[in-house]
């Protein structure tokens, strides 16, 4: 268990730390979005709210990236981000390195391959990262002995089980999104609004599709992590994650999931899994249109590598 807990710390630390002050009404704070100057962008703007108030969890700086020319006298689709400080800028990330959304997506809708989107980026706090996205309703797809045992060792080993990912989503649609509605020149529709994010936040992502799918059309879901915990033989987890997907996946008609995965360091354990979410997606009637499952051979769980593919995802949630 050990282990468990110091690759639990591990996958938190794929993002940069970053203390955060205590939990505050947003009511009685007045959010102030600032321009943030020597960002390293090469393009766009990026604006930032610091520790955006929220009744549901602890506070974070939140990001807005807009594109070149942006304009009030029209209307740009949504992107959801976590890991927000992974995103743009590597001079401040604890790899040193970044996804280089303001690249890839400016490049995108100059080229017009995609439609005009702005970006929304949730920083983590490092220490809850876990808690906050791992899918916390997937727990109740366990069988009653087998959660009892998980619970009973995170206890034994002092390590925090209290899982937050269904008020993470509150924050976000409750209180994140109808702000961003508010000030920013967005279609708040379903079908102009998605979310996204890589490992952990590959789980929050279609996580977050399933549980509020009248509020996002479509994930993409980077280097997702099927195994939740550490890998390991005789993991129940996956087979949690599948159970739920399987009940609670929306309509294809009106969505969209992409997936991928490389196949070196931490992406080593992912391939085993296309298999079985592949066909859990096509049983309930996801096609190619839809849904995308894609292997990367030789491809690391990095920024540098999830930059490289970056725009297939864009595209296949964004294309005209």
């Amino acid at each position: 268990m050990k282990k468990l807990i110091l690759f639990i710390a591990l996958i938190s630390c794929l993002s940069c730390k970053s203390k955060q002050e205590e939990k505050t009404p947003q009511s009685e704070t007045k959010m102030v979005s600032k321009t943030i100057e020597n960002t390293g962008l090469l393009a766009g703007t990026l604006q930032r709210v610091e520790n955006f108030p929220s009744q549901f969890i602890q506070p974070r700086n939140v990001d807005v990236w807009l594109p070149e020319n942006y304009s009030e006298q029209k209307k740009y689709a949504v992107l959801y981000m976590h890991d927000g400080q992974m995103l743009f800028d590597a001079s401040i990330t604890w790899n040193k390195q970044e996804w280089m959304v303001d690249e890839v997506a400016q490049k995108l809708m100059k080229s017009k391959a995609t439609k005009d989107f702005i970006v929304v980026a949730m920083w983590n706090i490092s220490d809850l990262r876990w808690q906050d996205y791992f899918p916390q309703k997937t727990l109740e797809y366990l069988q009653p002995e087998v959660k009892k045992s998980l619970i009973e060792e995170a206890k034994k080993d002092n390590f925090n089980l209290n899982l937050n990912a269904d008020n993470y989503l509150k924050f976000i649609t409750q209180e994140l999104k109808p702000y961003i509605d508010s000030n920013y020149a967005v279609l708040t529709d379903k079908e102009d609004t998605f979310i996204a994010g890589s490992s952990m936040g590959g789980l929050i992502s279609w996580y977050a599709v399933c549980e509020y799918p009248e509020v996002f059309s479509g994930a993409a879901c980077i280097s997702t992590h099927w195994p939740g915990i550490m890998p390991k033989d005789n993991n129940p987890l996956p087979e949690a994650f599948f159970s739920y997907l399987k009940a609670k996946l929306p309509s294809p008609k009106t969505h969209k999931f992409y997936f991928d995965f490389g196949t070196q360091t931490l992406d080593q354990y992912y391939p085993q899994y296309q298999e079985s979410v592949n066909t859990i997606f096509i049983e309930k009637g996801y096609d190619n249109s839809n849904f995308k499952n894609l292997k990367f051979e030789g491809e690391n769980h990095s920024e540098a590598s999830w930059q490289k593919r970056l725009d297939i995802p864009l595209t296949f949630l964004f294309g005209k």
